[in-house]
């Protein structure tokens, strides 16, 4: 019996884990802790991340250009979406909407070749809140316009 006890014993050492004695006392049994200070500083401080070699450093890269690239995409396509709207001439007779996409696509290129992610994404947002505040006051001005002309046709 104080064979297979041992055995058991021996094995939970390994693997770490509880053993129950011969009578069903739970036995619990050192880890195979570290020999060293430098083990345990290496097992528990966090370490710094390891380096990448440029390849990989190139990958993660190219796919975070390859996300900003895609978001940068879209927000050109909802731009030129959202100036669909603006059909009215300014006062040189042109129309807004060619001056929007005009100046959107300016933007577009003057930011072309950034490629620092913190700058790219606060461009990206920045054009996003444009579009929408854009947009929203177009329909706010839409809203009052019709209001405005619902409530001139009831006092005829």
């Amino acid at each position: 019996m104080s064979t297979s006890l041992q055995k058991w014993r021996n094995m939970a050492i390994l693997s770490n884990r509880v053993v129950k004695d011969h009578a069903g006392v739970i036995l619990r049994l050192l880890h195979n802790g570290p020999d060293t200070l430098e083990e345990l500083l290496d097992r528990h401080v966090v370490k710094k991340e390891k380096s990448l070699d440029d390849d990989e450093e190139e990958l993660l890269r190219r796919r975070q250009l390859t996300s900003s690239r895609r978001e940068a995409l879209s927000l050109y396509r909802d731009i030129l979406r959202a100036t669909r709207f603006f059909m009215w001439p300014d006062s040189r007779g042109v129309l807004w909407r060619d001056i929007l996409r005009e100046n959107a696509r300016k933007e577009f290129e003057d930011s072309r070749f950034e490629t620092d992610p913190e700058i790219v994404t606060r461009l990206l947002i920045g054009g996003r809140e444009a579009v929408q505040s854009a947009v929203d006051k177009l329909v706010e001005k839409q809203r009052q316009q019709i209001e405005k002309e619902r409530g001139g046709g009831d006092q005829r």
